[in-house]
């Protein structure tokens, strides 16, 4: 997941690429297919269910269908396994640990592999790990949080504030909308991460259809 093309503070929409969130269970595998087969992605992060660990068969199943199309497979919080699974990386979460977390995923799945921190709403954790190494920031507004406008406001603050300074990329999380989708891309977000919850095959086409157009990104090949 290395920084597009362009060194401009707020970059066009077609040079921001796209990142799937989606969690493990029945109907994940058919889900990110249809996801994947709308358009083009640079990653899948894959996480577990509320409550649950990640179990290995299915991570590996969404593992290999991210790599077929070309996406990186990126194992959420537990590089023990990305690495037994051969992804390409892990993606650590919010943590109060966040600079132990990410020199033990960097020492287990070595300096070959994706490392990303997301950084909550956390300045200093976004610096340190840029400086420690990761390979990019993650910025969200997750949805538990009951104000969504002060959450996407915060969350599109942290994305301007970085691409302006910084050169590591960023990840701009829980986009839920074309419009949003094209706004962040002009903030400088380098990557837009869109949350995949397991609707119909149709439903997901659209959705990732119309987020897509709006960032300029191809449709899928293959």
């Amino acid at each position: 997941m290395g920084r597009p093309p362009g060194d401009g503070v707020a970059q066009d929409a077609a040079a921001t690429r796209l990142c799937a969130v989606i969690e493990a269970g029945d109907t994940a595998l058919d889900c990110l297919g249809a996801a994947l087969s709308a358009a083009g992605f640079a990653s899948v992060m894959i996480a577990p269910a509320p409550g649950g660990g990640l179990d290995a068969r299915a991570a590996r199943a969404l593992v290999e269908a991210a790599q077929r199309r070309n996406a990186a497979a990126l194992i959420a919080d537990d590089a023990e396994l990305a690495r037994t699974l051969a992804a390409d990386g892990v993606h650590l979460g919010r943590t109060k640990m966040a600079a132990r977390a990410y020199a033990a995923a960097r020492a287990s799945v070595g300096q070959g592999a994706i490392v990303g921190v997301d950084a909550g709403i956390s300045r200093h954790d976004a610096m340190t790990a840029a400086e420690d190494g990761a390979d990019y920031v993650a910025f969200g507004a997750p949805s538990h949080l009951r104000d969504r406008a002060k959450a996407r406001e915060r969350r599109d603050d942290l994305i301007t504030w970085w691409a302006e300074i910084f050169q590591v990329p960023c990840v701009a999380l829980d986009v839920e909308t074309p419009e949003e989708a094209a706004a962040i891309a002009r903030a400088g977000a380098d990557f837009v991460g869109v949350r995949l919850t397991g609707a119909s095959a149709a439903t997901t086409r659209a959705f990732v259809g119309g987020i897509a157009a709006a960032l300029g990104v191809p449709a899928s090949v293959g």
